[in-house]
């Protein structure tokens, strides 16, 4: 294939927790000196664009705010087009200020919007939301991922929580982030490039390489992040080319090699 962009997942692909891959850095370089595209595509709820870039350039990587295209944004935008619903928002404080135009109700909102929220998870919660779903309101996540990599390992991620509100409400959640299409075309139209000129690089087989590949772009699995070739082994998901870290992405794309 011919590439001339890329969407590279985040967390587990260019960073883990506080620290940069190995050779991510070099990578980025190379590939932005080669004339391909990139956005930075992330599922993360936990950060802003602006919170997110300040982090990369703490480690090290220069992403500007420009080039991040953030489930939270999606989402803003997914409730911004529907005026100014009510929600219960079960989010991190970082992301706040993003969703402050929307009223906020307790009782009986338009929408519960779950984002992650950490060690704040209780029954108290879990069942507040179970009943302003019961009430008639739409179950919004802004993904469902089953676990992420820390520093220390995999952990829980917040789609056990969905999966359970689901289960006691009945509902289908709308979910915002990768997998759904409508958030890797709305990357591609950032770029103004077709998905068969842009390749998904990620460390997510569901997620990531499962997402790319139904909107038909080339998928890059990295064996960093929340990779598991025990994962891999039972999955029905295979990517278009599995490479060990974003370190070997320039070679495998023969950028510098040309």
């Amino acid at each position: 294939m011919t590439t001339t962009a890329l969407l590279l997942d985040m967390d587990g692909v260019i960073h883990i927790g506080s620290r940069a891959v190995p050779g991510a850095g070099e990578a980025l370089s190379a590939l932005r000196a080669s004339g391909i595209s990139l956005r930075f595509v992330t599922n993360t709820t936990t950060r802003t664009r602006k919170g997110l870039s300040a982090k990369m350039k703490a480690l090290g990587l220069d992403i500007s705010q420009n080039e991040i295209f953030t489930v939270v944004d999606a989402c803003v935008d997914y409730l911004s087009a529907l005026g100014r619903p009510t929600i219960f928002p079960l989010i991190d404080g970082a992301i706040t200020d993003p969703f402050s135009t929307f009223p906020r109700d307790q009782q009986t909102p338009d929408y519960v919007v779950i984002g992650d929220i950490g060690s704040r998870w209780t029954y108290e919660i879990l069942n507040t939301a179970f009943n302003c779903l019961r009430r008639g309101a739409k179950l919004l996540c802004m993904h469902r991922n089953k676990y992420w990599q820390s520093e220390n390992g995999l952990c829980m991620d917040i789609g056990a929580f969905v999966a359970a509100l689901e289960y006691v409400s009945g509902q289908s959640a709308i979910v915002i982030g990768k997998p759904n299409p409508a958030f890797f075309e709305a990357a591609l139209r950032s770029l103004a490039v077709e998905p068969e000129r842009c390749a998904m690089v990620g460390d997510d087989l569901e997620a990531d390489i499962g997402g790319a590949q139904g909107c038909g772009l080339y998928s890059i699995l990295v064996k960093t992040g929340k990779y598991r070739q025990e994962l891999v082994e039972n999955s029905n998901i295979r990517a278009d080319l599995v490479i060990d870290s974003i370190a070997a992405l320039p070679k495998c794309l023969n950028i510098g090699t040309r």
